[in-house]
């Protein structure tokens, strides 16, 4: 399997210390971060999705827990919005470069705010899509901080 991404390109350039774990994606799989996390045998607590919502009509990107949803409203606050909802899956394609279910928040074509959860900080090393579906990469939370410029902030729900 190719591994390169351009997740994967910006962290070779960063001089970022990870690991890619490339796994046997099923086509028709439907939750994404569940198939990888049972492909890997990782708690889906360290595993982190990648969303996209708009936030007062402007993309934004969100990283929570596979096992976890996006609090819509406390994403906005983090941001400084009111009006919060995700987008559409066709735009959130187009501005980040990435198929739907391999958005990784690493590397993305348009450069988007994006917002941590901050159980992130609670693991030495997370899990986020390296740009394609059946690949993650595993980073240190500081590390995707640092490369993505996110800001860290409460915005997952169980």
């Amino acid at each position: 399997m190719a591994t390169g991404t351009p997740a994967t390109a910006r962290l070779t350039r960063e001089k970022v210390a990870f690991t890619l774990h490339p796994y046997d994606h099923d086509p028709r799989a439907q939750a994404y971060g569940d198939e990888a996390a049972a492909a890997l045998g990782v708690a889906p607590e360290q595993i982190f999705k990648t969303l996209i919502a708009t936030v007062d009509g402007k993309l934004a990107c969100a990283v929570v827990p596979v096992a976890a949803r996006l609090d819509l409203k406390a994403f906005g606050a983090a941001l400084q919005g009111k009006r919060v909802e995700l987008a559409d899956p066709a735009a959130a394609a187009r501005a980040t470069g990435y198929v739907v279910g391999g958005i990784s928040p690493i590397g993305q074509k348009t450069a988007l705010r994006l917002v941590l959860d901050e159980s992130a900080s609670t693991f030495d090393t997370v899990y986020v899509s390296a740009g394609k579906r059946g690949l993650q990469v595993q980073l240190s939370p500081s590390d995707l901080v640092r490369v993505t410029g996110a800001l860290v902030a409460r915005i997952a729900t169980t």
